[in-house]
């Protein structure tokens, strides 16, 4: 009996009974790498099941010994091991030129689902420092970098108490995620909480060191909203190569953005509050109008107001 698999952006091909996929392939004409001979003893052959996973044989112990060893997921199959009995059986090859073997066999850092990408529910969290420049255009270079260093060590400290993990920094912010080791409920809470521990060690750090040996007071907006994201490896050797995309962080972003016209230091989405074990009191609520959200989102603000900073005036320039 013939079967057929769609090698996804490529063809549908004929598998007959008794034929591997490789071997159907390599019959079919497309250059289906298969460095140990189609033996099971390399994974260059390896393919992504999109469609009919269930259409196919179970894994043999060629597989399973890999799978062991690789973490392959279940969706990850040797084309040399398997055979199909059925139809609507979809696929792509992981391996398809030189530049994919690198990155999927040769590269010692290799995780197979970072790299490949995968679907997860994540909180996502925007936290920037409001009103940095006048610090730094009246500050000596050696105190700018110094004081970012302690600021930043005081946002990794609470970020990664509560299972998070940076993604990127730009600037006087930075972006991290919560979820990558929880559920999604817990890393709402997550992201909450180290938001609030951040407001509150901020205040002691003005306190205690930048009033009394700067002068000088720091205020942070922070954005934190939930939603399902891509999590993959970029592998440019930054933030353990991890990326996390996806229209939730765009909005993420936004809300961050948003906490200097709504004054308040901590926005949240309501998708995110409502998820909150014991939410804080939300002073404020309202409805964002994003750029490129066609429809309002519902925030609520659980930090405080900004300090009206007072602004020295410049003595007048004596005209001559």
């Amino acid at each position: 009996m013939t079967h057929h698999v769609n090698f996804k952006g490529e063809k549908v091909i004929p598998v007959e009974e008794g034929q591997t996929m490789l071997q159907a392939s390599l019959a079919a004409g497309i250059p289906h790498y298969h460095a140990c001979g189609g033996k099971g003893q390399c994974t260059t052959c390896r393919v992504l099941v999109l469609e009919g996973q269930e259409k196919l044989t179970p894994p043999t112990s060629f597989e399973q010994a890999i799978k062991r060893v690789k973490k392959f997921p279940d969706n990850v199959r040797l084309a040399c091991q398997s055979r199909l009995n059925g139809e609507g059986v979809a696929v792509q090859r992981l391996v398809r030129d030189e530049v994919d073997r690198i990155i999927f066999v040769d590269d010692p850092q290799e995780n197979i689902t970072t790299v490949m990408g995968e679907s997860r529910k994540l909180a996502l969290f925007f936290i920037d420092i409001r009103d940095f420049t006048p610090f730094v255009e009246r500050s000596l270079p050696f105190d700018v970098i110094h004081i970012m260093r302690r600021i930043f060590a005081l946002f990794k400290k609470a970020i990664t108490q509560y299972d998070g993990e940076i993604i990127d920094t730009a600037g006087d912010g930075l972006y991290a995620v919560f979820g990558l080791n929880s559920r999604i409920k817990q890393a709402a809470n997550s992201a909450t909480l180290a938001g609030l521990k951040i407001l509150a060690d901020l205040r002691i750090f003005n306190n205690t060191y930048m009033r009394p040996y700067f002068n000088h007071t720091f205020e942070v907006g922070i954005g934190v909203h939930v939603g399902r994201v891509i999590v993959g490896n970029v592998g440019i050797g930054l933030s353990h190569n991890l990326t996390v995309m996806g229209f939730p962080v765009n909005v993420a972003a936004r809300l961050q953005a948003a906490t200097k016209e709504l004054n308040n230091s901590f926005v949240i989405s309501a998708v995110a509050y409502r998820l909150l074990q014991n939410p804080p009191y939300a002073v404020g609520c309202d409805y964002l109008t994003l750029k490129g959200v066609s429809t309002p989102y519902e925030v609520k603000l659980i930090g405080k107001p900004y300090e009206k900073k007072e602004v020295t005036a410049l003595p007048e320039t004596i005209q001559k």
